[in-house]
């Protein structure tokens, strides 16, 4: 479906599985560059959903960053060494009140 035009400079990592990528551009774009269309599931169903608008007005993107949960990938610059993953439903809640 993507195709790259010019060489990757660094990796990240999605799901475990090193990705090549280049620093600067959208999360989003090295994913669907290596062919991933999945980025999260739904709350209610678990259907998978991918990005759509890919300038941050659907939010179809949503994954998870370093372990924060709801962050765009269309609106994340890649970093070297970046950890993302499939963000699965709706994010958690941490109390911390409790």
């Amino acid at each position: 479906m993507f195709r790259r035009t010019e060489p990757t400079d660094c990796t990240i990592e999605w799901e475990g599985r090193a990705l090549p990528a280049r620093a600067g551009e959208s999360l989003a774009v090295a994913l669907l560059a290596a062919g991933i269309t999945s980025f999260r599931e739904t709350p209610v169903t678990g259907t998978a959903r991918g990005p759509l608008c890919l300038m941050g007005a659907c939010f179809d993107c949503l994954v998870e960053v370093e372990g924060a949960q709801n962050i765009q990938a269309c609106l994340t610059q890649v970093t070297p060494g970046m950890r993302a993953g499939i963000q699965h439903g709706a994010r958690g809640f941490v109390d911390d009140a409790a």
